[in-house]
């Protein structure tokens, strides 16, 4: 059942099957749900016992009563739990590895096609009907997925990280001399703004190749070579420029920024999605509320084994940055409980795929470690819709239904997991491993069906 649907359909495209012939199924197909317990997305209370209809693509009733629907395909969740597929709000698809030096000397476009197309499928296997992606992927791989060409989730690309030189999004050889085209630059992974006008030109490019919304490279990073994690690039004059470009587009900013005055500079320039936020306080949480901001952040970072990854104990001067930012944003966590902001599930992953699944495996326990099963589970779905929504009318691709939640008119995205995720987080396909875990299956047995806009992937439930 993983593919039949996508494979039904091409199969009729390859078979020649007229127009005539499929303008004839004038009324859309119905799938009703039985006998499962509803994670909405929003509250906490499960609706027990209930009943779902799925017409087309999208959600038609969401009932506790039984519902009569001649016709229906029917499936019997047999008590588990039905709810919206996972949302990843910070993922590179397009960034194989190994490492970023090595993809500026010989990546080329069929090395991160490959890459792409791998990263898709498993992703949606992994119960991820829609992904973010947080730079390095224009508009190609996403009208694969929407074609039927290839497997994969609804997905929001990012298109060119945006950065200053010297900035994380500088992924230039050493000797590279300032404004030299780069392989990351003529693929348009990452491009070199240093001015209000480079803003302008390479944002405007950015949703001209297909980007749903603008990444900028606010601060530092760790493992990346040129820049401190410390670092506060760009002007704001800059930063309002990049948030001018997505105003002209109906869309909005996501801006990677760690420090407090990186965060707080972005917010009060326009920025509406704080990527990472270490320096996260109270003060922060007050000023998005204001702005109606939302933060994503990988977890990992505030992971008891982050030193002893090769990339940062192997390298001196990133262990030395990873010391430093690890003691100075130890309390993302408790601030993050003390005043809650609206937080969206981010992996941050670069590398192979059996290394991302066993990533995104760990960062879900890291949420339920840290924030508990509610808030995480919050955090994978509605709140991803939320910021989904952000990209407007013109740049959403996916404007029928509402993502992440499970509600009459929402998108047909749905789980059944064979358990109470409140009760029994490990169901989402959750992993307490990281890099010593072994290789994980293409898709977690406690995921039992897994549907997207209405097209069933997966379904292990029928007898």
């Amino acid at each position: 059942m993983k593919r039949l649907h996508a494979i039904l359909a091409v199969v009729g495209l390859a078979l020649g099957l007229s127009g005539t012939v499929l303008a004839e199924q004038t009324e859309p197909s119905q799938t009703l749900f039985i006998n499962v317990n509803v994670f909405d997305g929003v509250n906490e209370k499960l609706i027990r016992n209930a009943n779902v209809l799925v017409e087309g693509n999208l959600i038609k009733t969401v009932s506790a009563k039984p519902l009569n629907v001649p016709g229906a395909a029917v499936i019997d969740g047999k008590g588990g739990t039905l709810m919206p597929g996972f949302i990843e709000n910070h993922a590179h698809l397009m960034l194989p590895g190994p490492s970023l030096p090595a993809m500026e000397a010989g990546a080329t476009w069929e090395d991160l096609a490959i890459h792409g197309t791998q990263m898709a499928e498993m992703y949606l296997m992994q119960g991820f009907t829609t992904v973010r992606d947080a730079g390095g992927a224009n508009a190609g791989l996403r009208r694969a997925i929407d074609s039927g060409s290839i497997l994969g989730p609804r997905f929001y690309p990012s298109a060119a990280f945006l950065g200053t030189r010297g900035g994380h999004a500088d992924f230039a050889n050493y000797t590279s001399p300032p404004g030299e085209d780069t392989n990351f630059g003529r693929l348009n992974l990452a491009q070199e703004v240093d001015s209000v006008a480079d803003m302008h030109k390479f944002g405007r490019n950015n949703f001209r190749m297909g980007a749903t919304q603008l990444k900028y490279m606010q601060s530092g990073g760790v493992v990346s070579a040129f820049d401190p994690w410390q670092l506060l690039a760009g002007s704001p004059e800059e930063i309002e420029a990049a948030v001018q470009v997505a105003n002209e587009y109906g869309s909005y900013v996501m801006a990677h920024s760690y420090r407090k005055e990186a965060i707080i500079t972005a917010l009060e320039a326009g920025v509406k999605s704080i990527e990472h936020g270490f320096a996260f306080d109270c003060d922060i949480a007050e000023l998005m509320k204001e702005k109606g901001a939302y933060i994503t952040t990988n977890l990992t970072a505030f992971d008891p084994g982050l030193l002893d990854i090769p990339a940062v104990k192997n390298v001196p001067a990133s262990l030395a940055k990873a010391k430093s930012a690890s003691a100075t944003f130890a309390g993302y966590v408790d601030n993050m409980k003390r005043c809650p902001a609206k937080r969206g599930f981010h992996t941050d992953c670069v590398g192979s795929v059996a290394a991302c699944n066993i990533q995104i495996a760990y960062e879900k326990h890291l949420n339920n470690s840290f924030f508990g099963p509610y808030a995480s589970l919050v955090a994978m779905t509605s709140v991803g819709g939320e910021i989904a929504a952000m990209t407007g009318d013109f740049m959403n691709p996916y404007l029928d239904g509402k993502l992440g939640v499970i509600e009459e008119g929402a998108y047909a995205d749905i789980l059944i997991l064979d358990g109470n995720p409140l009760e029994d987080f490990s169901v989402v396909g959750s992993g307490d491993k990281w890099f010593d875990a072994e290789p994980r299956p293409d898709s977690p047995e406690t995921i039992r069906l897994i549907m997207k806009d209405g097209v069933i992937y997966k379904n292990t439930l029928a007898p």
